[in-house]
């Protein structure tokens, strides 16, 4: 087995890991963080011990272009937050309403 035959690489900025709808991603900001293996199967339960090693080694196999991609990914990320915060959905809206509108009630019954 390669290991290229652990993940589905359905775009240059989406890669996941086969049979997961979790991205590469998911498992190299753990470890960048510092967790251990064993601690990122802690918080991806999905996955199991070879998988997250298969991501780390292909991580460290190919460290320019997998940080080149967190990069991307990253920008993307907050280019969409800050689309979203500048035009919230109707939906968004209302719930900011509902939560002001909670908010004066509570400083109204003081």
């Amino acid at each position: 087995m390669q290991l290229e035959d652990y993940f589905e690489f359905l775009d240059p900025d989406d890669i996941r890991i086969k049979g997961h709808r979790i991205g590469i991603d998911n498992v190299i900001q753990y470890y960048l963080q510092g967790y251990s293996p064993e601690q990122i199967l802690e918080e991806l339960p999905s996955l199991n011990l070879e998988k997250i090693y298969a991501t780390l080694t292909y991580y460290l196999h190919n460290r320019d272009e997998i940080d080149a991609y967190m990069l991307r990914l990253a920008k993307w990320r907050e280019q969409r937050y800050q689309e979203s915060s500048a035009n919230p959905s109707p939906l968004m809206q209302r719930l900011r309403a509902l939560k002001a509108q909670r908010e004066q009630e509570l400083l109204n019954s003081w």
